[in-house]
């Protein structure tokens, strides 16, 4: 039998809410035809959509990025303020679409604003210019009296909006991104941008462009910029059709957090920096199966990756990993959250939860405050990984870590002890598996609440006309006295468990 054994006593930090962000990019339908579609029949006096919202909200979703991604080195963010029919069409070389700005910085963040979602902007640090930069920051959080502002008023929003959060680039590493850079020059061009910024609004907080966590870019990018910003970014996307590489590709984001923990240890301690870097998560998740390149075939737009229950079990060893380490994390992106390998696909008159919605929701609902300790012991998998296993891209090998617990899991308590969430995920494709839940220094005071992500197989998924196939069980059991449960092959459970610590 398995153990999974939790010491609520023992804290591994405290949970951020950010670390359920999310990410809209102009990118396919992310935005145009998913977030705001003025046709649809779903659509608020703004052109947004009150169904995707909705969805949104049940997810909890704190933060979102916008409005890239690779889309922002080459984005001017004036083309898309004042009257929209003056608003300029421009090619957009990212992606190799063209940009309507229908949607700029004043209707993201208006809606932001009615949703009750922080908003968190990545400048132009590729066509971009220092004073652009500065410029955005100023038309965003300045009073009125400076010229940007009073703009910002002209168009019909006389407070300043407080954006807090800003990216100094996307990607800047990548030969794909427009005006990317070797890490010694980023850091240069960085540092004077985020002196601009900082002296526009000195309240607003940095992130870094780094790059995976496990390259040479991310340690020279720390070291040049640890005394200035406040998080560094990392990104990462996993994935395979083979079921089991999909399942255990993500412990590389585990891999990265270690290092990176190291490394910013390392930089604060030899710098003499009284505060240390964290990181923000700003782009992850299981996206592989366009292999001929980034680009959908011609009859489907780009990136509409559909998903499987598999990939929801992945998307959950995530957040295990992320709920883990989250005394490094500041801040997770899902990327993204509308159609473009999203949680969320849509058609004009409805829309359908993928499979990966279902365990965001849940690990957002009930996460709690504090992360604590946990440790599993049981059945294993030793992953023998091929080169046509990869994925065309994101090269992520992981077997040096074999072997693989068939269950993993993290855990969360509230401030007073009270209750503790556990979440497992169960990656054995054909068994249950029986595992005796040993909650060190705590009693079980109550029934305990399961909710579990299920479906009829590994690969099975939702579409419009079968919404449910992979859905959500909720039950009660007792764990009081023998403390056991039977974890449903490929699920993903999260156990909501009263408690009194002892």
């Amino acid at each position: 039998m398995s153990v999974i054994r939790v010491d609520a006593t023992r804290v591994l930090g405290r949970v951020d809410r950010r670390l359920f962000g999310g990410f809209v990019e102009h990118l396919g339908r992310s935005i145009y035809g998913g977030l705001y579609e003025p046709g649809s029949p779903h659509a608020d006096e703004h052109g947004f959509r009150s169904d995707v919202v909705a969805a949104l909200k049940d997810l909890r979703v704190p933060v979102l990025r916008w409005p890239g991604g690779n889309f922002v080195s080459n984005y001017h963010w004036t083309d898309g303020i004042g009257p929209v029919e003056d608003r300029p069409t421009r090619m957009e070389l990212a992606w190799h679409l063209t940009e309507s700005n229908h949607v700029g910085t004043d209707e993201f963040l208006r809606w932001c604003e009615r949703e009750g979602i922080e908003p968190f902007l990545c400048v132009n640090m590729g066509s971009g210019s220092l004073d652009e930069a500065q410029s955005w920051v100023e038309y965003c959080n300045a009073p009125v009296g400076t010229y940007w502002a009073d703009l910002r008023a002209a168009n019909g929003h006389p407070e300043p909006y407080g954006v807090k959060l800003w990216a100094l680039g996307n990607e800047m590493y990548g030969s794909y991104q427009v005006g990317s850079l070797p890490a010694e020059q980023y850091v240069v061009k960085a540092r004077q941008f985020a002196a601009v910024m900082k002296r526009t609004d000195p309240s607003i907080q940095l992130i870094a462009c780094g790059k995976d966590g496990l390259d040479e870019w991310d340690r020279i990018v720390l070291e040049g910029l640890a005394d200035i910003v406040d998080m560094h970014s990392i990104h990462t996307y996993t994935g395979s059709p083979n079921y089991w590489v999909n399942q255990f590709a993500p412990y590389q984001a585990e891999r990265a957090l270690t290092r990176m923990r190291a490394l910013i240890d390392d930089v604060a301690y030899r710098k003499g920096l009284d505060k240390k870097v964290r990181i923000s998560y700003d782009e992850w998740n299981v996206w592989y199966r366009y292999t001929e390149g980034i680009f959908a075939p011609s009859d489907q737009p780009p990136l509409e990756e559909r998903y499987d229950l598999g990939d929801a079990l992945a998307v959950s060893t995530y957040l295990n990993i992320f709920l883990r380490h989250c005394d490094l994390i500041g801040m997770a992106n899902l990327a993204q959250m509308v159609n473009v390998i999203a949680p969320i696909f849509t058609r004009t008159d409805s829309l359908f939860l993928q499979t990966i919605y279902h365990p965001f929701r849940l690990y957002s609902e009930h996460t709690q405050a504090l992360s604590v300790d946990t440790f599993v012991d049981g059945p294993t998998h030793v992953l023998e990984e091929r080169p046509e296993w990869e994925h065309w891209i994101w090269r992520a090998p992981v077997s040096d870590m074999n072997p693989f617990q068939m269950l993993d899991a993290s855990a969360t308590r509230d401030e007073d002890g009270t209750t503790v969430t556990v979440t497992v995920v169960n990656r054995d494709r054909e068994n249950a598996v029986d595992a005796r839940l040993d909650l060190v220094a705590a009693q079980v005071t109550g029934l305990a609440q399961v909710s579990t992500v299920v479906g009829p197989e590994p690969y099975a998924t939702n579409d419009f006309d079968h919404p449910e196939t992979v859905h959500v069980v909720e039950d009660q059991v007792d764990l009081r006295g023998d403390a056991t449960y039977r974890f449903a092959p490929h699920s993903t459970t999260v156990l909501r468990i009263p408690l009194a610590l002892v």
